[in-house]
């Protein structure tokens, strides 16, 4: 019993020594002091070694798209760094190309900013702005899908493009029975799935997944709470051009980003002939139903397609049935001038792709945001 004791005591002891010692080398053996980041050779910011560059960024106001909140798991947080940031790592190989790591493009969740170092990013990523918005409204549009709206402060507005994301940023906050606490500050990126006309308000579609962030917004917040988003981003928006017909296709949360557009083409009374394909399981899975109605009464030639993949006689589902690329088999004639924007899953969009390929759509007329 005593040598039990002396041996736990031991190895406690062991463990709190070895603590102390890896403390007190963070503290000073990784204390690299006052660093330069250089940008698009002409801006200079001075910041505290160590930190990875995503967050020495956002530290100066600098927000780079990250949908996994700096976790490296999504691959949107790309930065050419020039150099200062040594090797690749292998958490970054599996999100960049060959082409990108050629051209010096990493993971800037992935680099510590050890010392001066040099980087090239879009020019209109110092035009997203951080806003402190209140939640105005909370309703839940499937039994995961919630519809929220943010109001801007009093003289704030905001300009996107129709199909662009923000990333909203869940504080830390308590657990209780219902669901676990978060005990960092993370971002999550969410479509925009509100009209450019409203440049006072932004709204998303976002569903419960029991991540940090959609439990935050799910369970969490509460009407007439602050909360901290930034953006706008991305490259995936409504193009004007010389297409036809127009071809909308989304599953899920990807709802968001084409009801953006649909409110686009509405109000900018764009005449073109529009389907929306819209997969999902069952039809309680259909969010925001009214508002396709009226979309259809108010676009020129629009129609609304969901496909249901789950459907049983109790639903008395009388739509398309089976999978998305099913209905654009059925429906699309391959004949004019078409532009896709799809919004989905990876294994969605690949599926939709060669769908649209054996209707002769060619690469360049098929845009996608896959989350």
């Amino acid at each position: 019993m005593n040598e039990l004791l002396t041996t736990t005591l031991v190895i406690t002891a062991i463990s709190v020594v070895l603590a102390l010692i890896l403390t007190l080398a963070n503290k000073y053996l990784a204390d690299y002091g006052k660093v330069k980041i250089t940008i698009n050779k002409e801006k200079e910011y001075e910041v505290d070694g160590g930190s990875s560059l995503l967050s020495s960024l956002v530290g100066q106001g600098i927000f780079i798209p990250s949908a996994c909140g700096g976790k490296g798991s999504c691959g949107y947080c790309k930065v050419k760094v020039l150099n200062g940031a040594g090797p690749v790592l292998a958490t970054e190989k599996p999100w960049l190309s060959k082409e990108e790591l050629n051209d010096k493009v990493r993971l800037s969740c992935q680099v510590k900013v050890r010392n001066d170092i040099e980087i090239q990013i879009p020019e209109e990523l110092f035009n997203v702005r951080e806003y402190e918005t209140t939640l105005v409204k909370r309703d839940l549009v499937t039994d995961k899908i919630a519809h929220v709206r943010f109001e801007l402060p009093e003289g704030e507005t905001i300009n996107f493009k129709p199909g662009q994301f923000m990333q909203i940023k869940a504080p830390e906050y308590a657990g209780t029975d219902e669901f676990e606490g978060n005990d960092e500050e993370v971002f999550r990126a969410y479509s925009i799935a509100s009209s450019i006309k409203d440049t006072k308000h932004v709204e998303f579609l976002i569903g419960y997944e029991k991540g940090a962030c959609s439990t935050y917004i799910h369970k969490v917040l509460k009407e007439g709470d602050k909360v901290m988003i930034n953006g706008p981003y991305g490259d995936f928006y409504y193009h004007d051009d010389d297409a036809d017909t127009i071809l909308l296709v989304a599953a899920g949360t990807g709802f968001a980003p084409i009801r953006s557009i649909l409110y686009h083409m509405r109000d900018q009374d764009i005449k073109k002939k529009t389907r929306f394909f819209f997969g999902a399981r069952t039809p309680a899975d259909l969010p925001l139903v009214d508002e396709m109605e009226q979309f259809e009464k108010d676009l020129a030639d629009f129609k609304f397609i969901p496909t249901l993949s789950r459907t049983k006689p109790e639903h008395h589902w009388e739509g398309d049935t089976g999978h998305v690329d099913d209905s654009i088999d059925k429906y699309v004639d391959g004949e004019g001038k078409y532009s896709c924007y799809l919004c989905g899953n990876p294994k969605m969009i690949a599926s939709i792709v060669e769908a649209l390929h054996k209707k002769n759509i060619p690469d360049d007329r098929i845009f996608f945001d896959e989350f």
